[in-house]
């Protein structure tokens, strides 16, 4: 098999992002784009020259793999029929709403044998890779993962762990090897009345702390991972593609005759050069080199269940005591206003 056939499903923000990059893979053929507000499929499939199928069956029938960029709520039942029909998926993240579900798609996926690859983005940003090799020459204490936004413009249909920390979940278990034997989780809603911010410690058996901070009440988009190291500090930033390294340096005092003795501290910055590549296009390559060598792809649909797990785990503990910030006045009226109309406007985001 030396081209993919693909078929987009889902004609929203990521799935227009889906088509501009399968329209550059060297073994993928973007097929055509099934979305059922048929003007957002039109609009994608014109500007790629490709079929805007008005049928999600006549779709299917002439790909060999999908790529489902649909909302959350969707997932499941897209993800069936494209296996019971033999076909590759890739699926963004979350994988399904609940692990249940999840639970139920990778038996499937055992059962077919076919490719499931969940978008968990992140695995494929340079940055986190050249980070993983720092991290193999230091002895990590704690590390911080921290994941802002704003409301608008926020995907809604989801609330902020699935919609935002669900990625850095994905890679804490990543870092860690392993699942978490202790999981502590606190929230609050300011706006949509599901959780909108939620902070979360996670303990593992042989690896440091790891802190996961989530919000899109934050008016600055923030995505980064700080660890704190014996032998140093380092910072990640995911979104701007950077890796500084903070040494522990020795203090000195010195003498300035006249001057008398100060005391002085240098500290030596080590700043790692990040490759420049975009992870949605690296992690769609990787999907259609797994379907083409039947290779297991990085982030299975395995993974994406053992995350959901953790997921719930934590929007259980929030729920149970999570705070309401507008019953205490700190969301003003006009804000409130503002958030209700972002509310109401409808977006096709995986």
């Amino acid at each position: 098999m030396e081209r993919i056939r693909v078929g987009l499903l889902g004609a929203g923000r990521m799935g227009r992002n889906h088509a501009r990059v399968y329209s550059t893979l060297r073994h993928a053929d973007l097929v055509g784009v099934y979305d059922p507000i048929r003007e957002a499929a039109q609009t994608v499939a014109a500007l790629h020259e490709v079929t805007a199928y008005a049928e999600l069956d006549e779709l299917l029938d002439a790909v060999d793999a999908v790529s489902i960029a649909t909302p959350t709520p969707t997932h499941y039942a897209l993800v069936v029929e494209c296996l019971e029909r033999g076909l590759d998926v890739f699926v963004e993240k979350p994988f399904t709403e609940t692990w249940m579900q999840a639970e139920e798609l990778v038996a499937l996926t055992q059962r077919t044998g076919r490719i499931v690859q969940v978008g968990h983005i992140e695995r494929f940003n340079p940055t986190y890779g050249e980070l993983k090799h720092v991290l193999e020459n230091l002895s990590p204490l704690v590390v911080n993962f921290r994941r802002l936004s704003s409301y608008v413009g926020s995907n809604t249909d989801v609330d902020v762990v699935l919609d935002l920390m669900i990625h850095d979940l994905d890679l804490a278990l990543d870092l860690a090897g392993a699942d978490p034997v202790r999981i502590e989780a606190d929230g609050f809603t300011a706006f949509s009345g599901a959780i909108d911010y939620a902070t979360v410690n996670l303990k593992f058996a042989r690896w440091p702390m790891l802190t996961l901070t989530a919000s899109r009440v934050t008016e600055q988009k923030v995505r980064s991972i700080d660890v704190t190291a014996l032998e140093a500090y380092v910072e990640g930033d995911l979104l701007n593609k950077s890796i500084q390294v903070h040494y522990r340096t020795v203090g000195e005092y010195i003498n300035h005759h006249h001057g008398g003795v100060k005391y002085r501290q240098e500290s030596v910055v080590e700043r790692i050069h990040v490759p420049i590549a975009e992870p949605l296009h690296a992690e769609l390559d990787h999907f259609v080199m797994c379907v083409r060598t039947r290779q297991q792809p990085r982030v299975t649909a395995e993974h994406g269940l053992r995350t959901l797990r953790i997921a719930e785990t934590i929007r259980t503990q929030i729920k149970e005591r999570m705070l309401d910030a507008r019953l205490n006045g700190s969301v003003g009226a006009e804000m409130a206003a503002e958030m209700a109309v972002a509310d109401a406007t409808p977006a096709l985001v995986g």
